[in-house]
């Protein structure tokens, strides 16, 4: 099966060519739609052959070589692939979330001018995220990190015509360069570092092979981890680099799926997990992602008290989830991190579709009274529960998932991290407050969503509430299935405290190692010392639950009282801590002015000034010369004799 690895990225490959060569022409939704779903769905196929083969092998890390990239010296570098339990999981989620956001594309996008291209560009994402996650040297990821981000250009800008598209696809593409940046200067400080003692390589089996060769805890390793990181800062947005991943909404709901459930904000966290061994050489960056994911596990959680936009909501949640794998990475727990990206990927997926099929019915509705209301605005929603029952109970699943309730599957995975920011030799009881309260905080703005969402009273305009319908099969069977994921995906990760045996973490021991995880748990870390986090965890998470019900259900006048007696922070929560417009103040406005200072100083007058200056010194000789082109007969001859005049005295007055 291992033979076969390769058409897991060449399927999607497929479908980006023929939409993108022949979908114009074609024009017939089913056939486009249909063939970038079928795509995907036979690289998951291939996946789930991969998968459970290596399952039940002995040997669980197998590498594949396409063919030769490049040779320099003694560094050879190949167009191969790395199968191990860390990227068979990706690749299942890649392509198995991907085929149910392809499949919902199919109904959501129904009549969109450009639905070829959407798909094409659709396929070109799933294709690049699986390079990624699948390349078995730094230099194949690269090629898979660069095209996510391109990708992601493409797809949140696909509605060209809206300048806010357009200045949100620019603002990710160049706040992921920054991130970029950091990747290359880590890849290129490991290489000279391996390089000085006698190791050329970029291949990640040879990279944990030889990273005892660099010194633990030392300035080098320091240097690299802190460098990857802030890679995986831009690609996973994380503090400072977040502020792309929000006005990603202004993409199509497929595309938000795509972005935070399955692709590209996973790869920070990826590659972290990666390159596990050299992290866990440096504890001095460990603390510096932990610190980071908590702080953005929070702050991301504020933001999302305040929003009314439902996309935006969930947008701010994907931050704070990812702030929780952050925060795993960081304590050394890289399996409970990677099981928290798995289960994210279900219920946030099925969120974000869900939000979709809310926006599809407003959208029918409002289009079929002649209205244009905003129907992303929570504040014009209410009481859909009847009119979308699917889309409701796929939503409220999802939505107790995300909030950590037992026993769905977000329970088990934010409950390991939330233990092993306690009790683990890198963990702190700080970090684990600061979770917890972030896990309020979740509960109680996602249940906010759903209140105004689905429950309560009806604010739909009276002439589009009577003309807003369920989503169509296309939409709801994926919402289904990803709300049943939600639901029993955490049961691989059972933790043996419950009576599990935490399937996953076993799993993925031969990628993490019992060095980097089980040795670090702490001598206080008790079974009852578990259970009483775990019980506080959740107690937190249902009084969040509990306040947005007495706020939005049992007394809906307290918001509008709160607003006008805390107007102030209220604002700044809604505004997002203006840290957008700090940005924009510190660095946009300043590199606008130096742009504009070397275009009029430089540009203008150095560059332009020099060509502009040779033209003008041609065109004046030119100028004079052309009288002596007159094309009368008698110029010529005065010429001539003039000539004679001057060779005839010369010689004279010479002599």
């Amino acid at each position: 099966m291992y033979d076969y690895l390769w058409l897991i990225p060449f399927f999607p490959l497929v479908g980006f060519v023929f939409n993108g060569l022949l979908g114009k022409k074609i024009k017939n939704e089913a056939v486009i739609g249909g063939i970038g779903t079928l795509m995907i769905f036979l690289s998951f196929l291939v996946s789930c052959g991969n998968f459970f083969t290596l399952l039940n092998d002995s040997q669980k890390v197998h590498q594949q070589v396409i063919a030769s990239w490049m040779s320099v010296g003694n560094l050879q570098i190949d167009w191969g692939f790395l199968l191990d339990p860390l990227s068979a999981l990706m690749i299942m989620v890649v392509t198995g979330v991907g085929s149910l956001i392809h499949l919902y594309s199919i109904g959501y996008m129904h009549g969109e001018v450009g639905f070829y291209r959407f798909f094409s560009y659709l396929n070109l994402f799933c294709f690049s995220m699986l390079m990624l996650v699948l390349g078995n040297n730094a230099l194949v990821m690269f090629v898979g990190w660069e095209g996510v981000g391109l990708c992601s250009y493409l797809l949140i800008g696909y509605y060209l015509e809206k300048k806010s598209a357009g200045d949100a696809a620019k603002k990710a593409f160049v706040v992921n360069r920054i991130g970029d940046f950091g990747f290359l200067c880590g890849l290129l400080t490991l290489f000279w570092a391996l390089g000085s003692k006698g190791v050329w390589t970029v291949n990640f089996v040879e990279i944990a092979e030889n990273a005892h060769l660099l010194e633990s805890g030392g300035l080098v390793v320091t240097v690299i981890t802190l460098a990857f990181f802030l890679g995986a800062t831009g690609k996973s947005a994380q503090i400072p680099l977040y502020t792309w991943l929000p006005d990603a909404m202004e993409g199509p709901t497929p595309v938000s799926a795509l972005i935070h459930a399955a692709t590209m904000v996973t790869a920070g966290v990826y590659m972290i997990g990666r390159m596990n061994g050299l992290f866990a050489m440096a504890p001095d960056t460990m603390m510096t992602i932990a610190v980071v994911g908590a702080a953005t596990a929070i702050f991301a959680a504020s933001i999302g008290l305040a929003q009314n936009d439902i996309k935006r909501v969930l947008a701010y949640s994907t931050v704070s989830q990812l702030g929780y794998m952050f925060l795993a990475m960081g304590v050394g727990a890289f399996s409970a991190g990677v099981f928290h990206l798995m289960t994210h990927a279900f219920f946030k997926a099925c969120l974000f579709l869900g939000s979709g099929s809310v926006i599809h019915g407003m959208h029918h509705g409002y289009h079929h009274a002649h209205l244009h209301d905003d129907p992303q605005d929570m504040r014009n929603m209410g009481g859909l529960r009847k009119k979308m029952p699917i889309t409701f109970i796929t939503f409220l699943v999802s939505t107790i998932a995300i909030s950590g309730l037992p026993f769905f599957s977000g329970f088990f995975s934010k409950d390991e991290i939330l233990w092993w920011a306690f009790g683990s030799t890198r963990g702190h009881w700080l970090l684990w407050l600061v979770g917890a309260v972030a896990a309020g905080m979740t509960a109680f703005y996602m249940f906010r969503l759903v209140f105004m969402t689905f429950f309560g009273e009806q604010r739909t305009h009276a002439k589009a509430k009577d003309h807003i319908p369920e989503s169509p099969l296309t939409i709801t069977i994926p919402l289904m299935l990803l709300g049943a994921l939600a639901v029993i995906g955490g049961y691989v990760g059972v933790p043996a405290i419950l009576g599990g045996a935490n399937h996953i973490h076993h799993y993925l021991e031969p990628v993490f190692g019992h060095a980097i995880e089980l040795n670090q748990i702490a001598a206080h870390g008790s079974h009852a010392t578990e259970y009483t986090l775990m019980a506080v965890s959740v107690g937190i998470a249902i009084f969040g639950i509990f306040l947005a019900w007495v706020m939005y259900i049992k007394n809906p006048a307290l918001p509008a009282r709160f607003v006008a007696s805390f107007t102030g922070l209220w604002r700044t929560i809604y505004n997002k801590w203006y840290i957008d417009e700090l940005y924009d103040a510190v660095f946009v406005n300043n590199c606008k002015r130096i742009g504009l200072f070397l275009w009029k100083g430089f540009d203008v007058r150095i560059i332009d000034g020099v060509v502009n200056g040779l033209g003008w010194t041609t065109r004046t000789i030119g100028s004079g010369l052309r009288f002596t082109q007159s094309g009368f007969l008698h110029n010529y001859a005065v010429a001539m004799v003039v000539g004679v005049v001057v060779i005839v005295g010369y010689y004279i007055l010479g002599k």
